[in-house]
């Protein structure tokens, strides 16, 4: 048996768009401009490093009030985008793996920095596909930190060096291989060549590779 963790923004939902456009809105009236390069740069991010990133490059400081504030802000509005969510947002094949995964009888986790995770896999009805869900109410520190990682595997009963985590960000795929998991990136070889393997999207994964990380 493995542990199979999976991040959720762009691994089982690209939620990353949505992200983008409420940080756009703040740092825009905030007199900041904010590219998509930039919030790359934000992906596996908690909330708080990344408000401060964006007032770093806009040499912005703000009380800790007003700081608060904007983060108040910017998830009510990344509420409002994924309220409007269903299973038509699920990534290409994800149900696939999962479904052969469950089939496999091994156990799976989320493991994201999102403070919102659980509502989004109810809008998107895979909640009861997972064994365990860790989000960014369970943990303090921030990947490339691993503890995501490691309270899935605990939680999951299974020993780091017997999972694998599916990440799509720099930061995500660094702590799965802190952590001593095989790591998959899910996204560009040349941004994520430190992981073990590394696959555009679930589509190129084919239901032998998953039986051989099973097997092996």
């Amino acid at each position: 048996m493995r542990g199979f963790i999976f991040d959720l923004d762009g691994v089982i939902v690209d939620t990353a768009k949505y992200h983008y456009l409420a940080w756009k809105k703040l740092a825009n009236d905030l007199g900041i401009d904010f590219t998509e390069e930039e919030n790359e740069q934000l992906k596996g991010v908690s909330r708080v490093k990344s408000l401060e990133k964006i007032l770093a490059w806009g040499n912005k400081t703000l009380s800790d009030k007003d700081f608060k504030a904007q983060m108040a802000k910017k998830n009510k509005d990344y509420l409002s985008h994924i309220a409007k969510m269903d299973e038509s947002e699920i990534l290409p094949d994800v149900p696939r793996i999962l479904n052969l995964l469950k089939k496999e009888k091994q156990v799976i986790s989320l493991g994201s920095a999102s403070k919102n995770a659980r509502t989004i896999l109810e809008r998107v009805n895979l909640k009861e596909q997972f064994d365990a869900i860790v989000d960014g109410n369970d943990v303090s520190k921030a990947k490339p930190d691993p503890e995501v990682f490691l309270i899935a595997a605990k939680q999951l009963n299974m020993k780091p060096e017997h999972c694998i985590v599916f990440e799509d960000s720099v930061a995500g795929v660094e702590a799965a291989n802190i952590a001593d998991m095989v790591s998959i990136g899910i996204g560009s070889k040349d941004v994520l060549g430190h992981a073990d393997y590394v696959f555009r999207d679930f589509t190129e994964i084919s239901d032998e590779f998953i039986k051989s990380l099973i097997e092996n």
